[in-house]
């Protein structure tokens, strides 16, 4: 059983309460979609009942601070950044009592109601749970019962909001080109030019990147090509913004020496199963961003300078279409060095959400993205 609970009354026993999904092997769902499944009590005894109800909610919510879990201000601790967004909140009964009697008695033996509801059709935002924040989604059975608490059953509900890649301006090779000097100011040692070519915009989550690239170390020093992926998850609160960041998959390229050269040919990136890229909540934001590092040696032990463009990853949709790994242009203003790919690709922009929440393009105004043509 999907979900079950058991509980003792005065007013008759309830050996169980259970939650099924009509298809259990679906493993997430859609804005549209429609849930089914059924409500399965197993009476030991005649029970009675006010009503039995189906709730389904979801909502995301970030927050942090002293007082992160209760929110409010306890002990004189500073409250905690906090910020909510819902997306579904609906309501059905499925049993009532007859009207004017306030109860009804339920006869011992096992009992299925079915329940049938439909999606939102607007943008849902992808089922995420991260350090300062989530998106969740479930459906609550709550059976009530008088003189004592209610009775409830909850199944959580994955939802992923699917990007569409299969346009022929995500299908297009790209390819650009590079030259940067390594150290700064007075100490440069020589320029370091990079030529990369992928060969679409696009790709499915668990697919592998070919990189084709051809490196040139005209400098002084020895040099480590790197490409890696990496996790960026922002969240905002009250005004304020936290970010955590980590590596998800990367790849290196042999040693190269001064004025030698390294070419990649169609070195694969493989493309770990993460959480999609989340773009349309307000509040919590997930992407991910593909860095070249040049690993420089006989300088310091180990130095990066990552070159980012960001990635926009996509679950395989259930229909069986491809889905998503695009990779717009990116600018991130946090690295020390200047990116030595901008504007590299463009990628489609998901329709607005009406919020009252700040957007993430007042908070990070160096993030630019256009739509295809």
């Amino acid at each position: 059983m999907g979900g079950e609970a058991g509980a003792d009354g005065p007013r008759g026993r309830v050996k169980s309460l259970g939650l099924v999904f009509e298809d259990e092997s679906k493993g997430c769902y859609s804005s549209g979609e429609t849930v089914a499944g059924h409500v399965l009590l197993e009476a030991a005894e005649p029970v009675t009942l006010r009503g039995l109800r189906l709730e389904a909610q979801g909502r995301a919510t970030s927050a942090w601070g002293p007082s992160a879990g209760a929110r409010v201000c306890i002990g004189g601790a500073s409250p905690a950044a906090s910020s909510e967004v819902e997306y579904l909140n609906l309501r059905l009964s499925l049993l009532e009592a007859p009207a004017g009697e306030g109860v009804t008695l339920l006869q011992p033996g096992k009992h299925e109601f079915p329940f049938r509801f439909q999606l939102p059709s607007e943008p849902l935002a992808t089922s995420f749970t991260g350090k300062y924040g989530s998106i969740q989604y479930c459906v609550r059975a709550v059976l009530e019962r008088p003189q004592v608490p209610d009775q409830s059953v909850r199944r959580e509900l994955q939802v992923v909001s699917h990007v569409d890649v299969n346009t022929p301006p995500l299908l297009t090779p790209m390819l650009k080109t590079q030259e940067k000097m390594v150290g700064c100011w007075l100490f440069t040692s020589g320029p370091v030019s990079l030529s990369v070519k992928i060969e679409r915009k696009g790709y499915c989550n668990g697919e592998a990147i070919p990189i084709y690239a051809e490196i040139e170390n005209c400098s002084s020093r020895l040099v480590v090509p790197k490409a890696a992926i990496f996790q960026t998850q922002t969240y905002l609160a009250s005004g304020k913004t936290k970010t955590v960041r980590h590596m998800v998959a990367n790849v290196r390229g042999n040693h190269i020496g001064s004025g030698s050269t390294d070419t990649w040919n169609g070195k694969m990136l493989k493309i770990p199963p993460v959480t999609p890229s989340i773009l349309d909540c307000c509040i919590i934001r997930v992407d991910y961003s593909l860095a070249h590092h040049q690993i420089m040696q006989m300088w310091y032990l180990k130095k990066n300078s990552p070159d980012t463009f960001l990635l926009i990853l996509s679950l395989l949709p259930v229909t069986g279409k491809p889905a998503t790994l695009c990779l717009p242009a990116y600018k991130n203003s946090g690295f020390s060095l200047r990116l030595f790919i901008q504007r590299l690709i463009h990628i489609l922009v998901m329709p607005k959400r009406p919020s009252l929440c700040p957007s993430f393009s007042e908070q990070t105004p160096d993030f630019t993205v256009s739509l295809p043509t």
